[in-house]
C-alpha cells in the first residue's frame, strides 16, 4: 500500500486522502475520529503513536490533527489523520482508549486551543500556570507579556530608559497591542510623535544652525539670480578651475588687480627636455654598464677586439721576479 487513495480505503468510505512532500494525509470527519483511528492501528499497523495537536483555522474552526507510524524493516511508514471540529465549543472524542498515549497530548490540545475532550480520563492543566485566562496558541490571543513588560532588545545601544525626545515609532510584533490601548497603562502613555515625511523634512527647517545658515544663503542666491538651488552642505564655486582659486588670483595679480580685470595668461613655451646624464663606466662597478648575455635582435655589434671593462676579458698581468723584471 502506497497511495493516498489506498490509505483513505482502507480507514473508511468517508475518508479522502492526499499526500504531499512526501507524507501521505487522510482527512475524516469528526464523528468517525475514533473509528479511523481505530482502523489505522488494527487494518493498517500503525501501532506507534508519535503526537497530537492541533491548528487554528479562525473562521473554519480547529484542525486536529494525530500523526501514526509504523515501524518496519528498512524504513518507517508514516500516516496523519486529520479532523475539524468547529469554534463554538469545539469538543472531540478523546483517542485514549485506542493509543494511550495520546493523554498527554490531549491535555495539551485543551489548556492551549480550549478544545473539549469527552471521556479523558484526567483533563486537567498540564503546562500553564492556575487561574490562567485563555488560550496561547489560539490566533486570537493578546500576547500580554510584551504589554507588561517591554520586550530585551527594544532599545537599541546608546539609548537611555529617560528619553529627553519623541522616541520613534516602533513595529510591534505580531499579536502585541499597542501597550496605550489595552493593558494596565491604557490611556496614561502620551502618543508618540510621528517622524515628519522625507520631502517634509527637505522643506522645513535644517536640523543644525550652521545646515540652517546654508541653506537661507544658497536659497537667497539662488532667487536674486534665478539659478537652480544649491544644497547647503557643499560650498558654492563661483570661479572656474581655469581662473584658479581666489588666493592664486590674488598674488598672481597683485593688490591693484581688484579693480581691474585680469587678463587670461598666455601658455608657456615648452620646457626643452634634458637629456639623461651618461652612465659611469667603471671596471669596479660593472653594474653601472651592463651587458646583455645575449644579442637582441638589431642591436649594434661591437667592434672587433672590443674589450668590455670588468667583463673578464682582459689579459693578465705577467707575474714579475724578485729582479723586478717581467717574465
Amino acid at each position: 500500500m502506497s497511495t493516498a487513495e489506498q490509505y483513505a480505503a482502507s480507514v473508511g468510505e468517508w475518508a479522502t486522502g492526499a499526500e504531499a512532500y512526501g507524507l501521505i494525509t487522510v482527512d475524516v470527519p469528526a464523528e468517525h475520529w475514533i473509528e479511523a483511528l481505530t482502523a489505522a492501528r488494527d487494518g493498517l499497523g500503525l501501532a506507534f503513536f508519535d503526537w497530537l495537536s492541533a491548528v487554528d483555522e479562525l473562521a473554519e474552526g480547529f484542525s486536529v490533527v494525530a500523526h501514526l507510524a509504523a515501524p518496519e524493516a528498512p524504513g518507517v511508514r508514516h500516516l496523519v489523520l486529520r479532523t475539524r471540529v468547529p469554534r463554538d465549543k469545539a469538543a472531540l472524542p478523546t483517542a485514549v482508549a485506542v493509543y494511550a498515549g495520546a493523554a498527554w497530548h490531549e491535555r495539551e490540545t485543551h489548556e492551549m486551543f480550549g478544545i473539549d475532550f469527552p471521556g479523558h480520563p484526567y483533563l486537567a492543566t498540564l503546562l500553564l500556570p492556575d487561574g490562567f485566562e485563555g488560550y496561547p496558541l489560539r490566533k486570537e490571543f493578546v500576547l500580554a507579556a510584551r504589554v507588561a513588560k517591554a520586550w530585551p532588545g527594544a532599545k537599541e545601544p546608546g539609548e537611555s530608559d529617560h528619553g529627553d525626545g519623541p522616541a520613534r515609532r516602533k513595529m510591534q510584533p505580531a499579536g502585541v497591542p499597542d501597550p496605550n490601548e489595552w493593558g494596565p497603562l491604557k490611556g496614561t502613555l502620551p502618543p508618540v510623535a510621528e517622524r515628519p515625511a522625507r520631502g517634509a523634512r527637505a522643506a522645513g527647517a535644517a536640523r543644525t544652525p550652521r545646515a540652517a545658515a546654508g541653506a537661507a544663503a544658497g536659497a537667497g542666491a539662488a532667487g536674486a539670480e534665478g539659478a537652480a538651488p544649491v544644497r547647503a552642505d557643499r560650498p558654492r564655486r563661483t570661479r572656474t578651475v581655469g581662473e584658479g582659486s581666489v588666493s592664486q588670483g590674488a598674488e598672481a595679480a597683485g593688490p591693484a588687480a581688484s579693480a581691474e580685470p585680469v587678463a587670461p595668461a598666455e601658455p608657456a613655451a615648452p620646457k626643452p627636455e634634458r637629456s639623461a646624464p651618461a652612465r659611469t663606466r667603471s671596471a669596479d662597478a660593472p653594474w653601472h654598464s651592463p651587458v646583455p648575455a645575449h644579442d637582441e635582435p638589431g642591436s649594434a655589434a661591437e667592434p672587433d677586439g672590443a674589450e668590455q671593462p670588468g667583463t673578464g676579458s682582459e689579459k693578465p698581468a705577467a707575474p714579475a721576479d724578485q729582479d723586478g723584471d717581467s717574465a
